[in-house]
């Protein structure tokens, strides 16, 4: 989240604070670093110190700064891990200073080479023109060591700091230590298994707290896994501050005055012109229908506004957005609020974070948990994601559902407004909302029954048609025509397309209208003749499948981006004179539910009427968090989609 107005003027610093000697300026390294570590494993890489140290002081004019320090040791026991790690890249930026750099190389015997400052290295991103600074590490060998330490002083950052420990390879020696001014009190939590943060009363020049760990061992990354979320971290702000007796400095409380003031300002007299003239050209006072009208304010945005990532202060100016048709997040945002406003429209802002990379904790109120935007609309119970421009009401960004968020809402006590934030779950969208459909009827050439003609019908919507309803009307014909035709030639890309028809492919479709394609195709692919008998790959009819196979248990939960649904109907006309030998092995059925609930599930059965078989595969996902205790349930039903996949039919006289 960028933040719209900085805490910093919350904390008074006019604390009477003798000068103090920051603490990087009394740390170096050890000069035998590697005396105690053996290092007779079959491991690629192996980290023996994993340092963290940040302080906040006061420096000249009692202003606050920050020195953060970052001081590590690897054993690299690979050509492939050497690669990855001869370079090491330095944060360097214009709103921080390095003033600390240092590295060297120990070889396997213990012999260290220090690098010295040509080989600390300059690049530019030719794209961004953004310049970086890394070490270059060489004569590095199997088995050698690499060690660096820096230190940044940068502005301070204080109001929801995460910091990641565990990672894919084993740890040892973990420190994070945090000091501060005696009338600064921090607050701490850790996740996932790490060690708390532990206040260290002996201290007295300073407050210091510390965490240590002998060992973190390694956490595998694991297939559809937020591994992000589920690595061990910590997170802490700044709390209260004894000379002004302030307390929660990084309170949600705050961030919603401070938004609500920002985003709910007052207009212009042009800017509020301008507002109305939309809502005119929109025709939105004669719009009954809630839904419709939000819908009709979130197209028109997204059609005709540009969103920039940063950008100055004009970027984030109602009357620069509505002149110029370009604003970055904030002045976006302010835009659709001053239409709701305008139209009485109940909305409440969301801020939220991607919960593949962070777990909202609803306990723990830090900044670094707000990081993405959600406008809510309390009597639709509906989200729009408002600078994703493939999204639209009731379909949000799907990694920010089924997760906690900060609701903010306006409230009014006689004339005085103002924000009130509430922390609250946003729930995932139904599984009967997101779905892929197939009809196919299926008729052999009489004379050649390994010839067949399938006449298709295909139907997604929610989130599976989200990227091509609201974008395909951009592209021009031929990659249009190109998109089509993948589309249709899934289950086979040697099949003939005789005829096809595309509906409802705009974005005033999208949650409304299916996306859907109807088309004729020929193949030859799915029937083989064996003997006086044919093959007919009936299966391969609804597509390639997701299979699941691992040797090893799971160790981490499976987490799917949204809850789905599919129906597949395959109406086969059997030719005369033929029958299938083995019907049976269509109906297959894995099903997982608690407490009478169904929570995944696989289904295929059919019905025949005269020389009409009717095929039907029906399959969803109702929850999107897999624990380890039921996902070898979850993985037979992913696989009977596969099973059925490979399934044959036999036709004989």
């Amino acid at each position: 989240m960028q933040k719209i107005i900085s805490t910093l003027f919350l904390i008074v610093l006019t604390a009477f604070v003798f000068a103090q000697e920051p603490f990087y300026k009394s740390y170096t390294w050890d000069e035998n670093p590697i005396k105690d570590i053996t290092t007779n494993s079959d491991e690629e890489i192996i980290c023996f110190k994993d340092k963290i140290v940040t302080e906040f002081i006061y420096e000249s004019e009692n202003k606050l700064t920050e020195y953060f320090l970052i001081h590590k040791i690897y054993w690299l026991n690979s050509d492939d891990i050497i690669e990855s790690y001869n370079k090491v890249y330095l944060p360097y930026s214009s709103q921080s200073k390095l003033v600390v750099n240092k590295a060297r190389v120990i070889s396997k015997d213990g012999k260290i080479i220090e690098l010295d400052d040509s080989k600390i290295l300059t690049a530019k991103d030719e794209e961004t023109n953004r310049e970086y600074k890394y070490y270059a590490f060489e004569g590095l060998e199997k088995g050698s060591f690499i060690e660096y330490y820096y230190v940044l002083n940068r502005s301070p950052d204080f109001d929801g700091k995460r910091l990641n420990f565990q990672t894919n390879h084993n740890k040892y020696n973990i420190d994070f230590e945090l000091y501060a001014p005696k009338n600064l009190w921090f607050k701490f939590k850790s996740y996932n298994q790490l060690n708390e943060v532990i206040y260290d009363s002996t201290y007295t020049e300073k407050i210091r707290w510390n965490l240590h760990m002998d060992t973190l061992p390694l956490l595998e990354k694991e297939s559809q896994a937020p591994y992000s979320a589920l690595v061990g971290y910590l997170v802490y702000n700044l709390y209260y501050n004894s000379t002004t007796k302030t307390y929660d400095i990084s309170s949600y409380k705050n961030i919603s005055q401070n938004m609500y003031e920002f985003y709910y300002a007052s207009i212009e007299s042009k800017s509020l012109k301008n507002i109305n003239k939309i809502i005119g050209e929109l025709k939105l006072k004669s719009e009954k229908d809630e839904a419709k009208k939000i819908r009709k304010i979130e197209d028109f945005i997204k059609e005709n506004y540009h969103v920039v990532n940063g950008g100055g202060p004009d970027f984030r100016n109602l009357s620069y957005v509505l002149d110029k048709k370009i604003g970055s997040n904030q002045g976006i945002m302010r835009l659709y609020i001053a239409i709701f406003e305008a139209l009485e429209i109940q909305h409440e802002i969301v801020i939220t974070c991607d919960r593949s990379d962070n777990r909202f904790d609803k306990d723990f109120e830090s900044y670094n948990f707000l990081d993405e935007y959600l406008l809510y609309f309390p009597k639709v119970k509906k989200y729009i994601s408002p600078f994703e421009i493939t999204s639209r009401l009731g379909f949000p960004e799907p990694l920010l559902t089924n997760n906690y968020g900060l609701f903010i809402k306006q409230i009014q006590m006689g004339e005085f407004k103002t924000g009130v934030g509430k922390i609250k779950f946003i729930e995932p969208v139904s599984h009967t909302e997101t779905y892929s459909k197939i009809f196919t009827k299926v008729v052999f050439d009489k004379d050649d029954l390994t010839k067949t003609t399938l006449d298709m019908v295909l139907e997604t919507g929610g989130y599976y048609s989200m990227n091509y309803q609201t974008i395909i009307h951009l592209l021009k014909e031929q990659d249009k025509e190109d998109l089509i035709n993948e589309q249709i030639k899934f289950i086979s890309q040697e099949m003939t397309i005789v005829s096809k028809k595309l509906e409802n492919d705009n974005p005033k479709s999208f949650g409304y209208e299916p996306y859907k394609i109807t088309a004729q195709v020929t193949s030859e692919d799915f029937v083989e003749k064996a003997g006086d008998k044919y093959l007919f790959k009936v299966g391969e009819l609804i597509g390639p499948q997701q299979e699941m196979y691992q040797d090893n248990d799971r160790k981490l939960v499976l987490e799917n981006d949204f809850k789905r649904s599919y129906h597949r109907e395959l109406t086969i006309s059997i030719p005369d004179g033929y029958t299938i030998t083995n019907l049976e092995k269509i109906n297959i059925q894995n099903v997982y539910k608690e407490n009478g609930e169904i929570f995944f599930e696989f289904h295929s059965h059919y019905k025949i009427d005269g020389n009409i078989l009717t095929i039907i595969c029906d399959e969803y996902y109702t929850v999107l968090e897999i624990p380890t205790t039921i996902f070898e349930e979850y993985r037979k039903v992913i696989n009977s989609a596969a099973d059925f996949n490979k399934l044959t039919l036999v036709l004989a006289k």
